[in-house]
């Protein structure tokens, strides 16, 4: 059993005691949420007040919440306090409509950093190690939220971003680099790089941990990051919604993620009929926050597939465990930390008068790197000019680029190559090993 922990009374709480602990939060949560614009409606609507709230069995009562909501109520139907008491917005981007934004006070933030410090502390991070973060800051919450909680934890912090593997890898030698928050993917470039600049991770460097994220990675892919570069790579859960990273993290024993459930109140559902699934089986992750100030969500449908994992866990901690994701309920994809959702490249190729209606995304590991192939038809309008086709193919590579913040491949098809499915057509193939 693990001995050392951030916060002891809470990473240890009886169930019994967190379960009170949940409902005092959750009436509180209530009473804040109708304060927003959109939760006083709804609501009203169902005749929900906190004071009716005594267990925690009153949460089946309320509706869910969904991103096509947060989406509606763009841009501050959301909050539960002034916008004068918020101290900064994250944002995620928009598809064919507005993008979800996430307001935090000054209290939020505090709590967030708090979170990602005990994740941190419970992988054995101190204040003696030296954090690089390779995620990118801005309106993504990966940079800022582990930047947060790194320097809470009291570590020498080395806020890096995102790319420049060589400049990555001279930070980490000459800083003395012992812990990254890393995508898996980029972790695997950077093994490469290290092997073409002749450099030893293992034995040159004081690399320890990596906390890796954001994108769907194999248990396969998770142990050759740790061969490779000689570290424990930890998995770690997070969603700007609900703050950001920091929402579940594995601890030492690597067998699923503690997700903390002082911060939120963790169920799992059918998808379909959006009831409660045994523990073990697989369905949706859906999460009601408990300690946010500026804007508190209930039952936020995350589309998340994964399952409670049963018994308790030699680590000590009492915190349920939720298992490594299985894939989502929707048809987001996660390539490269990025969120993308197919609409955003239909509309993009929609827009060419010189391509027809039928495309097919593929999602594919070639080598290290997950990649996107875009396959297209033409249309009719279009004829056999080759320098045409290839200014046609790099004009889309560009708008695509801009709208995803990643680079696909592009390949321009006769009309008729791609198969004709009837029914619902098949756009999107995920040819990855999760």
């Amino acid at each position: 059993m693990t001995t050392s922990f951030w916060q002891e009374e809470i990473e240890t709480m009886s169930r019994e005691k967190l379960e009170k602990f949940q409902t005092e939060r959750l009436r509180e949560t209530v009473a804040q949420a109708a304060n927003s614009v959109f939760y006083r409606k709804v609501f009203e609507e169902n005749d929900i007040s906190a004071d009716k709230v005594t267990s925690l069995d009153c949460l089946n009562k309320f509706p869910f919440t969904t991103k096509d909501d947060l989406r509606a109520h763009y841009p501050f139907g959301f909050a539960a306090v002034p916008i004068r008491k918020c101290v900064r917005i994250h944002s995620s981007s928009g598809t064919t409509g507005n993008p979800t934004v996430v307001l935090h006070s000054q209290k939020d933030i505090d709590m967030w950093s708090n979170q990602v410090a005990r994740c941190l502390y419970m992988v054995g991070l101190r204040d003696t190690d030296v954090f690089q973060n390779t995620s990118g800051y801005g309106m993504f919450t990966g940079g800022l939220g582990f930047q947060y909680g790194a320097e809470k934890l009291g570590a020498l912090t080395v806020p890096a971003a995102a790319g420049n593997s060589k400049r990555q890898i001279r930070f980490i030698m000459d800083f003395g680099t012992t812990a990254l928050h890393i995508i898996p993917s980029y972790a695997m470039r950077l093994a490469e790089v290290f092997q073409e600049l002749n450099i030893d991770p293992r034995k040159q460097t004081d690399l320890r941990v990596f906390c890796i994220g954001a994108e769907p990675h194999s248990e396969e892919q998770r142990r050759r990051i740790e061969q490779l570069l000689g570290v424990k790579a930890y998995n770690c859960f997070g969603m700007s919604e609900m703050n950001g990273p920091g929402v579940a993290f594995e601890c030492a024993e690597q067998h699923g993620l503690h997700i903390w459930e002082d911060y939120v109140i963790p169920e799992i559902i059918n998808p379909e009929t959006l009831e409660p699934v045994a523990e073990g089986e697989i369905g949706e992750l859906t999460l009601t926050t408990l300690q946010r100030e500026a804007m508190p969500l209930i039952r936020y449908r995350t589309h998340d597939l994964t399952c409670f994992l049963p018994g308790d866990c030699p680590c000590g901690r009492t915190h349920r465990r939720i298992d490594r994701f299985k894939g989502r309920s929707d048809d987001m994809i996660i390539l490269k930390g990025v969120n993308i959702f197919p609409i955003q490249i239909e509309t993009i190729l929609l827009g060419f008068k010189e391509l027809g209606g039928n495309y097919l995304i593929t999602i594919e590991t070639v080598g290290n790197n997950d990649e996107m192939l875009i396959e297209v038809e033409l249309s009719d309008l279009f004829t056999d000019d080759y320098s045409a086709l290839e200014r046609l193919s790099k004009k889309i590579v560009r708008l695509l680029k801009d709208e995803l913040l990643i680079t696909p491949r592009v390949k321009l098809l006769a009309k008729g190559s791609l198969p004709v499915v009837e029914g619902k057509a098949v756009r999107v193939k995920d040819l990855r090993k999760l």
